[in-house]
């Protein structure tokens, strides 16, 4: 039996993330024909359940775009990230 379709209200957001990672996210969300918001609502869901996302081929995927991106970042650097901007501010305060 197939489950029920889910009526929700999607709004327009505004969110700035590291470039390489939103390359690799259009890329992957573009190899399965979705959106990158229907990407992101899945990851952020299967996080919430504390399930991973992705299977094992599409975490192969993954690496795949990783590498052609030179996207190098992983988990460890999620709460050391600054924008070039932002630290060259801090500097010329200095």
């Amino acid at each position: 039996m197939q489950d029920a379709e889910l009526l929700v209200e999607r709004v327009q957001t505004g969110v700035r993330m590291e470039k390489r990672l939103l390359k690799v996210l259009k890329a992957f969300a573009e190899y399965h024909d979705m959106s990158l918001g229907d990407l992101l609502e899945g990851i952020v869901l299967h996080a919430f359940d504390g399930k991973c996302p992705f299977s094992h081929e599409s975490l192969a995927r993954i690496k795949e775009l990783r590498k052609f991106y030179a996207l190098e970042l992983d988990s460890r650097a999620s709460h050391r990230l600054r924008e070039k901007e932002a630290v060259r501010k801090l500097k010329r305060k200095s």
